[in-house]
C-alpha cells in the first residue's frame, strides 16, 4: 500500500491513558474486529468478522476500565486477529489462520511469505514494540493482558468463568487466585478455558517471562461482559482484585486503584 512506517505504526496500535502513572500495563491483542480495506474483508461473511473468531468482544472495554481504574497505560490492537493475531509469534500458522473454529478463513489461504512478511511488519511489529516501549519507561512494569473466550466452543459449554493464565512464572496467577474469592464469586480457574500447552501466552513470554517481569493474562467469558453495564462492573472488581494481589506480592511502584 506504500504506506510509511509512521501509519502503519498508527493504524496497528491504540494507546489509550498514555500518560498513566500505575505501574501496571494492560494490553488487549483482540481489541477489535476491524479488516482493512486492503484485505477485501478476508472473504468472510458479515456474522463471521461480528464473531468471536475476529475479535475478544467486550475485552477492549472492560481494559479501558481497568485502565481508568488502575490510571495504567492500555496497548490495544486496532485490526482482527484474522488479519493478524497479535497473541502469536510470525511464525505460528495461527498468526494468520485459515481456519478459525467454524469459519474459513479464504483470504488466508496459501498466503506468501512475502505476505506473511508484510502482514508481520504492518501489525505485529509494531504493536509488539510499542508494548516493551510503555514498559521500558516503567520502573517495575506488570504485564496484564485481557482477553474475553466464548461460551461454547466447538459444541461444548464451558463452565469456567475467568481464567487466570500463565506461563512458567505463576507469581501474579499465585496471587490473584490466593484472593479470588474476597473480589467476586465467578468461577475463577487456572489456565482455562486455556493455557500454555494452546500457545496462547506469547505476549507474556515476550515482554513479561524474558525480562522477569510480573505478568498474567486475564480470560472473561464473554456473556459475563456483554453490556457496558458489565463490562463496567468487570473491570471496577478486576481492578480491586489486581490491586490486593500486587499488594501481596509486594510490588513496587504504584497499583493502587482510583476513584
Amino acid at each position: 500500500m506504500g504506506q510509511t512506517t509512521d501509519h502503519a505504526t498508527a493504524e496497528s496500535v491504540a494507546q489509550v491513558n498514555p500518560r498513566g502513572t500505575s505501574s501496571v500495563v494492560l494490553v488487549c491483542e483482540h481489541a477489535s474486529h476491524v479488516i482493512p480495506d486492503v484485505f477485501a474483508g478476508l472473504g468472510l461473511a458479515p456474522d463471521a468478522v461480528q464473531s468471536h473468531a475476529a475479535w475478544d468482544p467486550g475485552a477492549l472495554a472492560v481494559a479501558e476500565r481497568l485502565s481508568a481504574r488502575l490510571d495504567a497505560v492500555l496497548v490495544a490492537g486496532t485490526v482482527s486477529r484474522l488479519v493478524y493475531d497479535l497473541n502469536r509469534p510470525p511464525e505460528a500458522r495461527g498468526a494468520m489462520p485459515d481456519q478459525s473454529e467454524v469459519f474459513a478463513v479464504p483470504g488466508n489461504r496459501g498466503l506468501s511469505q512475502a505476505d506473511r512478511a508484510d502482514r508481520t511488519g504492518r501489525y505485529y511489529a509494531p504493536f509488539h514494540d510499542r508494548i516493551e516501549k510503555v514498559m521500558q519507561g516503567i520502573a517495575a512494569p506488570i504485564l496484564v493482558t485481557v482477553h474475553s473466550f466464548t461460551p461454547v466452543y466447538h459444541g461444548q459449554r464451558r463452565t469456567v468463568e475467568i481464567g487466570v493464565l500463565h506461563d512458567a512464572d505463576s507469581r501474579l496467577a499465585d496471587a490473584l487466585l490466593d484472593c479470588a474469592a474476597a473480589h467476586t464469586q465467578a468461577d475463577v480457574q487456572r489456565n482455562a478455558p486455556y493455557g500454555p500447552q494452546d500457545e496462547v501466552t506469547h505476549t507474556l513470554q515476550l515482554h513479561g517471562l524474558a525480562q522477569g517481569r510480573l505478568n498474567v493474562m486475564l480470560e472473561i467469558r464473554n456473556d459475563l461482559i456483554a453490556t457496558a453495564a458489565d463490562q463496567a462492573r468487570m473491570g471496577d472488581m478486576i481492578a480491586g482484585w489486581l490491586a490486593e494481589a500486587c499488594a501481596r506480592l509486594g510490588a513496587g511502584g504504584r497499583v493502587s486503584c482510583v476513584a
